[in-house]
């Protein structure tokens, strides 16, 4: 069974940062593609940034220049830096991977249980 932790929300200052990390454990074989979305109150879950096995990235052009996403395969974690914080990222987050558990098997979902990112003035 695979579980993912995600940790790093919490309250910034606007204009501060965060660090966000999805760790992955249980069997798992192969993880191809590893993103991040968020929710804010009454909005549907939208995507923030993807990467892919080979490193492509992509992101939402609300968060372009100021969040980075990165992934460290070895430790099966995903992680997204979250500069410059305004009051519309205000939202909970969530990762998601896709990813086989054995070889030559399907390519399943996973999300997290979501990480609450909140801000100040």
């Amino acid at each position: 069974q695979v579980q993912l932790v995600e940790s790093g929300g919490g309250l910034v200052q606007y204009g501060g940062s965060l660090r966000l990390s999805c760790a992955a454990s249980g069997r798992i074989f192969s993880i191809y593609y590893m993103g991040w979305y968020r929710q804010a109150p009454g909005n549907q879950r939208e995507l923030v940034a993807s990467i892919t096995s080979g490193g492509s990235t992509n992101y939402a052009d609300s968060v372009k220049g100021r969040f980075t996403i990165s992934r460290d395969n070895a430790k099966n974690t995903e992680y997204m830096v979250m500069n410059s914080l305004k009051p519309e990222d205000k939202a909970v987050y969530y990762c998601n991977l896709q990813l086989r558990v054995i070889r030559g098997g399907p390519v399943d979902d996973y999300w997290g249980k979501g990480t609450q990112v909140t801000g100040s003035s």
